[in-house]
């Protein structure tokens, strides 16, 4: 094959493939310069949020003492609304002063809780119950059922409160919501945007590679330095 023929071919590979993957280049490069432009404790939603004082409780009960047949394999303390909780192997809420069986956290219960936590110049505009979210939801991969807390205001403020163990979970506003889109489209994992390991961009992060290389030999072998260089020799 003639040297004018292959590189026709290159220059051909090279802008097809130019055309194909500029598209991500672009999700690419501007998801990039937002990430780095940013703050994360600002799109964590800190800067919504009150310092938080550690509370100590006296006078609880033994754990072992709540229940002769629960066999505990994990165990973390809650705090609600003052009173002292342990919340057991992921699904039993027990008061830690009384040794009672606590049911669902109430919808008020869940407000106190959203107010010590959030800045109190923050106005509730609406609680909503929600029980399951799908794989795109900004909740997701987080304790369900959960309360919904939103605030008034252009950043569309949304605090996060599970049911189960009164836990308050996350806020998420306008501008995580721009990060995670971003991030869905900076590692291509369209289905749930956190694995970086899809086939999808691996086969364009080798495209992109195929892409720069090709225009590196295309200048190699059609720079007319390199071609003066070598009749020179």
């Amino acid at each position: 094959m003639s040297k004018i023929r292959i590189r026709k071919k290159i220059r051909k590979t090279h802008r097809y493939l130019g055309l194909f993957i500029g598209v991500q280049f672009i999700f690419w490069t501007v998801s990039g310069l937002y990430f780095s432009w940013t703050d994360l404790d600002e799109i964590h939603g800190d800067h919504f949020k009150q310092d938080q004082q550690p509370v100590a409780f006296q006078g609880l009960v033994s754990p072992s003492a709540l229940d002769s047949t629960l066999k505990i394999e994990t165990l973390a303390l809650r705090e609600i609304n003052g009173e002292p909780y342990y919340w057991i192997n992921r699904n039993l809420l027990y008061n830690a002063k009384t040794g009672v069986l606590k049911g669902e956290i109430s919808e008020a219960e869940a407000l106190k809780i959203a107010s010590t936590r959030m800045l109190p110049e923050l106005k509730v505009s609406g609680v909503e119950k929600i029980d399951q979210v799908d794989k795109h939801h900004e909740y997701r991969e987080k304790l369900l059922p959960a309360y919904v807390i939103s605030y008034a205001g252009d950043e569309t403020i949304k605090a996060y409160v599970s049911i189960s163990d009164g836990a308050f979970q996350t806020v998420r506003h306008r501008n995580w919501r721009w990060f995670d889109f971003l991030w869905m489209t900076h590692t291509m994992d369209y289905e749930g945007r956190d694995n970086i390991n899809n086939w999808l961009l691996r086969a364009f992060s080798i495209l992109g590679l195929v892409t720069v290389l090709s225009g590196f030999i295309l200048w190699y072998i059609s720079s007319p330095t390199l071609r003066m260089l070598r009749k020179k020799k």
